[in-house]
C-alpha cells in the first residue's frame, strides 16, 4: 500500500483525525516525539515492501488510522490482538515511538509471528514492540494491563470474550478498536453490543475494513 511519501500521508491523516475527531473526558493531543533517523527507516522498509502485505493484514487506510488514534489520544500502553505478518503493528509501534509507548501484539501462527518479529526489526521497530507466539484466548486472560489502546483483529467470533477480558484493564479515556466490523453483515452481533454500551462513546470508519472505535468513558 505505502508508496514514497508515507510520512506526509500519516502527517496529513493525523491532522484531519484531530480536527474530525473529539477527544472524550477532556483528553488533549500532545506532540509527538520527533525521530527522524527512525522514521526514515520505517518509511524506507514500508515504501520496499508496498503490496506485500497479504496474509491476513489490514489494509493500508486501517494502519494509517491507528496510527493517527494512538498519537492523537498520546496513548502509551498498547495491545494487539492478532499480529499477522506485522502490518499493523508496524503503524501502532511507530506512533508509540512518538508517544514513548510500547506494544504487545500476540499471534498464534508460528510461521507469521517470526515473519513479523524479523519485519519490525528490519522496520528499526523492536525496542517498542513485545511480540507474543502464544493462545490469546489464555494470554489475554492473564495480561495485567492496563492498557489504553487495544487494537483487536483475531477470530472473530472471540470479539465479544476479548472485550469482556480487557474491558476492566483499559484505562477511562483509553480506546478500544475492533476491525471487520459493520452495521449489518460482518459481525453485526459484536457491533449491536458495543453500541449499546452506555459508559462508551463508539464510531464506525467504513474507510478500509471496516475498524469500530470505541473510547472508555466510565468504569
Amino acid at each position: 500500500m505505502c508508496s514514497t511519501g508515507t510520512k506526509s500521508r500519516i502527517r496529513t491523516g493525523f491532522l484531519q483525525c484531530f480536527f474530525l475527531l473529539v477527544l472524550p473526558l477532556g483528553l488533549t493531543a500532545q506532540s509527538p516525539k520527533e525521530n527522524p533517523e527512525l522514521d526514515r527507516q520505517v518509511e524506507t522498509f514500508l515504501d520496499g515492501n508496498s503490496g506485500n502485505w497479504r496474509d491476513m493484514n489490514v489494509p493500508g487506510k486501517d494502519a494509517e488510522l491507528l496510527y493517527d488514534l494512538v498519537i492523537k489520544g498520546n496513548y502509551k500502553s498498547a495491545l494487539e490482538i492478532g499480529t499477522s505478518t506485522g502490518y499493523s503493528g508496524i503503524y501502532i509501534a511507530w506512533a508509540l515511538s512518538k508517544t514513548g509507548g510500547k506494544l504487545i501484539t500476540i499471534d498464534n501462527n508460528k510461521s507469521r509471528h517470526k515473519k513479523a518479529v524479523d519485519n519490525f526489526r528490519k522496520a528499526g521497530l523492536e525496542d517498542y514492540i513485545d511480540a507474543r507466539l502464544a493462545d490469546a484466548h489464555q494470554l489475554v486472560k492473564e495480561l495485567e494491563g492496563p492498557f489504553d489502546f487495544v487494537f483487536s483483529d483475531a477470530d472473530k467470533g472471540w470479539y465479544r470474550n476479548y472485550f469482556l477480558d480487557l474491558h476492566s484493564k483499559l484505562f477511562v479515556g483509553g480506546c478500544y478498536t475492533t476491525h471487520n466490523i459493520s452495521k449489518s453483515g460482518w459481525n453485526q452481533d459484536y457491533y449491536d453490543f458495543i453500541m449499546g454500551l452506555d459508559n462508551y462513546e463508539s464510531t464506525l470508519n467504513s474507510e478500509g475494513g471496516g475498524i469500530l472505535i470505541s473510547y472508555k468513558k466510565a468504569k
